[in-house]
Formats: structure tokens, C-alpha cells, sequence
């Protein structure tokens, strides 16, 4: 396949635990350039996709690599970045600018953290991406308004940076007009869109986590 980077979404496939898959197929697009990171791979045959390209230092997946169509990157086990991080390196460095990760939150909280501040290292770099996993989508949240559809029932803005100012939700059982939230307070959590209706959710000044829940 040839590859427009502007176009198509480069889709990263962690070895956190995946229980139910509804929710990661949801997001993901079936004409995506595929990432699997290590024993990312166990996920292959259930989520019925063919790898492009497979990175890690392969301390989870011990099975052999033979008879995979893909590229193959090997790691060295001691490293800077984590798999999720090199595959997102390699995803820039290939052009992509839209980015969907899946099977890097739960489990360990050190992994899911560092793998949700990695959206922060999308953004330093010209692009986007979100995380999708059993029961929630998570993106960050700036002065671009974020719609979030009815199909989910809660939503949770969380200051992830720094303060955020001038945060507006519409549309939402709790509303907010011109409001702060801080890394010290977090109240704007489990709130929910109005029955039949999308949510709306933009921050002034700041960057903030938006977490969407089934």
C-alpha cells in the first residue's frame, strides 16, 4: 500500500490487557499502518489485523517473528524509551500525523501514564493521537472544541500540565462557562452528556486530558 501521511492514521498495539475488544475496534481504522509493539502481538489474530511493522526489545514476546509480512525493528532491553515511545518515533519519522494507540493503558499505572503523557509528545510534534481501551477514549483536550457523541455516558476533563482557564462544557449535565480547573483540583470528572445529545468541551488557555467513558 502506498502510504499518505496526512491521510492515514498510524495505529500503535501495546501489551497492556485488552478484556473487551468492542471498544478498540471502534477506533481503529481498518486502512491504518499497523504498529505492533512486542508482546503487542498476542492481539493480532483477535483484533484480525496483518502488522506493518513490529518494535520492541522482545522481553514479553518469545515466539518467533517468522512468517510475519512486516518490518522488523529489534531494541536493545536497556533503553530511554519505552516500545510504545520508539514506535511513536518511528510513526513521525515516517509522516504520520494521526495517531491511535491501544493496549497501552491498564496494568501497570507507571506504563499507562507514561504512555498517556506521550500525547503530549504527539502534540510538541506537529501531530495527534488518542488512546483507546476497554471502557474510555482519551485525548487531549485545548482550545480546538472536542464534540463528545451520546454513546458515551460520562467524561472527565483532568488538568494534566498546568491550570486550565477559560474551560467551557456545553451541552453536559454539568456545565461550565469561562472555568478553571487545577493539577491540585480536579473536579470537572464524571460528567455527562445531556440524554440524545453531544457534549462540548474546549479549553482557553492549557492543555487538559479528556477522558470519554463508555
Amino acid at each position: 500500500m502506498v502510504w499518505d501521511m496526512e491521510t492515514h492514521v498510524c495505529t500503535i498495539i501495546g501489551n497492556a490487557p485488552i478484556m473487551d475488544f468492542s471498544m478498540v475496534r471502534k477506533e481503529m481504522k481498518r486502512d491504518s499502518f499497523m504498529i505492533f509493539c512486542d508482546g503487542g502481538l498476542r492481539y493480532k489474530d483477535r483484533l484480525s489485523v496483518t502488522p506493518d511493522l513490529v518494535i520492541g526489545d522482545f522481553d514479553s514476546w518469545n515466539e518467533p517473528l517468522t512468517g510475519l509480512d512486516a518490518d522488523i525493528i529489534s531494541l536493545p532491553r536497556e533503553k530511554d524509551d519505552t516500545d510504545t515511545m520508539a514506535a511513536i518515533k518511528e510513526g513521525l519519522k515516517r509522516g504520520f500525523k494521526e495517531f491511535t494507540l491501544i493496549g497501552v493503558s491498564g496494568g501497570r499505572m507507571d506504563h499507562s501514564l507514561v504512555n498517556i503523557y506521550s500525547l503530549l509528545y504527539l502534540k510538541e510534534h506537529g501531530a495527534h493521537g488518542i488512546i483507546a481501551d476497554d471502557h474510555s477514549k482519551m485525548e487531549l483536550a485545548d482550545s480546538k472544541a472536542i464534540i463528545i457523541p451520546p454513546c458515551f455516558s460520562f467524561f472527565s476533563l483532568l488538568a494534566i500540565t498546568g491550570p486550565l482557564e477559560n474551560v467551557t462544557i456545553k451541552n453536559a449535565r454539568f456545565p461550565l462557562e469561562k472555568g478553571s480547573v487545577f493539577p491540585s483540583y480536579q473536579y470537572a470528572v464524571s460528567n455527562e452528556p445531556l440524554p440524545g445529545e453531544s457534549a462540548f468541551v474546549s479549553v482557553g488557555k492549557g492543555t487538559g486530558l479528556l477522558i470519554s467513558v463508555l
